[in-house]
Order: structure tokens, then sequence, then C-alpha cells
């Protein structure tokens, strides 16, 4: 059997691959895991607003129900919300059905552990390993059955927590939010519109069908136009869940997550300062971030693709900012995992400290020319063993050695390969990923 759980839990097509059935089982093994663990455990559960999310959740929660194991329903909330919620509450996991920025037939289900962080490896082993004796757990049964409580002042306690993360004002600050029809729709304007800035939202009416279609993180294409035509200060693009955020400034071009990582780890270290003085990437993070970065005494420490490995790091080495090109941003001093929100926050917070905009404060960071070919593929297994493959990938390295790199990965939640190069020349980019992916395709398709 494929091993079950990726870089952000378990993802599949909804109601077939990630079945209900899957997701009792799910529930059912992790509580019972917790079980042994804790004593009165509780687990608290959030989704985003897509369809089947209603199915997965009954299922999920059956299931930790059935072990004795209490569950506390938030709602349809940020994955962050989850993290920060799971240690608020005292509970002794949080799990969030939510596939991210993924389109509306998939659905995902991850957990984090007390402390707010994601699972680490070995319990996550332990979940998938025990799903084979689902049948064998024993199941309480009178008052020994868990209790399920819903809860959406959690929400705003939450809200609370993202507010309190800047020690300056909006007012006067005009802003464009893409909520994607996710799960910032409801909270994200009212926390922008709270702290003072006149927050104009857009894609915030989710259907239950609607979330990341055209819009969001992925889809920056109405909120460039629409934060340029706004005379905006800057634009706030979220994905599904709101773990991430991909910012725009006022002339509508594209600030992302290795932008961020630049003006907040310069910033620091200028005014309250940056431990380690180090940011922690990963390998997709632009050359020009490392770059700006070693100018400045900074060093860029680089892990694998996946928040859980740049959140392992820098637990690991006491960093306070790391993350993701896409606008996955961990600020450590205020969250354990990514949060759109917080990460907008701390950009619009220092534009009022240093008085800049938002154009100004990204110029710092020259971003060379970089291509991605996601290649979908029947197995993303396997890929590295293959003879073929890693002969394209030699050659193409070969080419651009000196000048700049060439990256093939699996994705972590989909059956893609990932064909990344980097360096000066654009049409150079362009022929060598497509001749590395064409191989992909003839030997993977």
């Amino acid at each position: 059997m494929e091993k079950l759980f990726g870089t952000d839990g378990v993802r599949g097509l909804a109601n077939t691959e990630l079945s209900p059935l899957l997701a009792l089982k799910l529930g059912t093994t992790a509580a019972h895991t917790l079980i042994e663990q804790k004593a009165d455990a509780t687990v608290l559960v959030g989704r985003d607003p897509r369809l089947s999310g209603d199915v997965l959740e009954s299922a999920l929660v059956a299931g930790i129900l059935s072990q004795g194991v209490d569950a506390i329903l938030v709602g349809v909330v940020p994955t962050p919300a989850v993290a920060y919620l799971t240690v608020e509450t005292g509970s002794a996991a949080g799990a969030v059905i939510s596939a991210s920025h993924n389109p509306v037939k998939d659905n995902g289900i991850k957990f984090f552990g007390p402390d707010g962080y994601k699972l680490d490896d070995a319990i996550e082993a332990a979940i998938e390993a025990g799903i084979e004796d689902f049948d064998s757990f024993h199941r309480p049964s009178g008052a020994d059955v868990g209790r399920l409580r819903r809860s959406r002042e959690l929400a705003q306690q939450y809200a609370e927590h993202v507010k309190g993360t800047i020690s300056r004002r909006l007012d006067g600050m005009r802003l464009l939010l893409d909520c994607a029809n996710g799960s910032a729709s409801e909270l994200a304007p009212r926390v922008f519109s709270d702290l003072g800035a006149q927050a104009d939202a857009i894609h915030n009416t989710p259907s239950g069908t609607n979330i990341n279609e055209n819009c969001g993180s992925l889809h920056t294409e109405e909120a460039r136009k629409q934060t340029v035509a706004l005379e905006a200060d800057a634009g706030l693009s979220f994905d599904g869940d709101a773990d991430r955020a991909i910012l725009i400034d006022e002339k509508g071009e594209i600030v992302d997550g290795d932008h961020v990582m630049a003006i907040c780890a310069l910033h620091y270290a200028r005014t309250c300062g940056l431990p380690q003085n180090a940011v922690i990437g990963t390998v997709m993070s632009n050359i020009g971030l490392e770059i700006v970065l070693r100018k400045h005494g900074i060093s860029l420490v680089r892990t694998p693709v996946g928040d859980r490995y740049v959140s392992e790091e820098m637990r690991r080495t006491g960093a306070i900012i790391g993350g993701e090109k896409s606008g996955h941003i961990i600020f450590s001093r205020h969250a354990t995992t990514g949060d759109g929100m917080i990460t907008a926050l701390q950009i619009l917070q220092i534009m009022r400290e240093t008085g800049k905009r938002l154009s100004e404060l990204a110029s710092v960071m020259e971003e060379f020319p970089q291509i991605l070919l996601n290649v979908r593929v029947n197995q993303r297994n396997g890929w590295d063993q293959s003879p073929e493959i890693q002969a394209a990938i030699a050659e193409a390295e070969q080419q651009l050695i000196g000048r700049g790199r060439i990256l093939v990965r699996a994705s972590g939640t989909e059956k893609l390969i990932r064909v990344m190069a980097e360096g000066p020349d654009l049409s150079e980019l362009e022929v060598l990923t497509e001749q590395v992916a064409a191989v992909v395709r003839e030997r993977l398709c």
C-alpha cells in the first residue's frame, strides 16, 4: 500500500481516495494512539468550507468519539487557528480537514500535536500502521463514549491572537483581500478592519464548491487588477486554508514568500534582532534571496520542500523566520505553523514603521528567472531510481554549472513530479526544463 501520510497529512480525491471509511479509520486510530499517551484526551477539529468537509468531518469525529476521546468542533477556520487553539484549549491533538490550495474535488486530513506543531514522523507512522488493526480496537460504551462539543467562540479567540501579533494599528491603509472563497472569508476582513484598515474583500462568499476557483494565492490576476484599481496600499491573496499569503504591491506586482522573508529578516536584523542571523528556506527558494541575505551577513539554510521540514529546522536552530516561496511563512514568535494573516500583518507593520511602500521594500531582493514545470504522473514514488531521468537531470546540471541550478522532486501531496530550473537566461531554462520533463513523461506517464 502506498504511504498515506505525505508532507502535509493525508490527501486525495474526496469520497474516493480519501473516503469516509478512511476518515473513520484515521479518526479511530489517531484517538487510539492518543489514549495511550494522555488520559482524558480531547481532539480539536477544524475544516475549510469545501463541500466534502461535511462527510469527512462526520466520519473523522465518529472515529475519535468511538475511542472515548472527546472532540471540539470549531467549524470553518484557517489551519493555523487549529494549531493555536489546540495549545490554548489543552487538547491532546488538533485535526484539520482541508486540501489547502488544491481544487474542490480534493480534500485532506492533517494532525497537530498538543504543542501546536505537526505530528512527527514516528507518530504518523504509528497511526498509519494502526489502521490495519482498526477492527480489533476496543470500543467503549455507555458513559465512556467520547463527547462532542461545538464552539464558534474559539475562532474569535484566535482572531484576537492574530491582531495581537503587531503593535501598530493600520488606520488610513487600504487593503484588497482575496479570501479564495476559503477559510479566511469570514475572519480576515474582520481582523484587518478591526485594526483600522479599509479592507475590501473579494472571493469571500464560499459556496462549498468554489474554493480556490480562479482566485486566491495561485490565481492572483483579479486581485492584482483590483489592488491597482482601488489604489490600495497592498493586496493580500490567501489560499483555501489561509496558512499562506501572496502579497501584491501598490503597482500590482507579486511579492512572494522569498521577498517576504528578505524584507522581514533585514528589518528584524536592524531593529529587534535576528537570532542565529539565519533564515530557513527550502530548496525552492530563489537564489536571489540567498544573495541579498548574504550581503547583510545572514545565512539562508535550505531544507526539503514542505513546511514541516522548515519548522523542524527552525526549532533545531532557534531561527525565528522560515518558509517557502509559495507564501507559507512561519514566524515562530507568533505561531507554530504558517499563517497568512500573520504574514501579511508583519509586512504591513514594517510598512508603517519605515514609511516605505511595499514595492520599495520588495526591491531589496533581485529575483533570478525560475521555471517550474509540473508533470502529472501515474506514480510519484520511485522517480529517482530511473537511470534515464537521472541522466537527463545530470545533463541539464552540466549545462547550468556555475550559472544556475536544476531541481527535480516529487510533490508531497499530488501525483506530480516538479522540474525546476533557475539561472540568468529564461529561454535556456525553458529548454532545459522541457528536456527533463519529456523524459519524466516518457518513464512515468
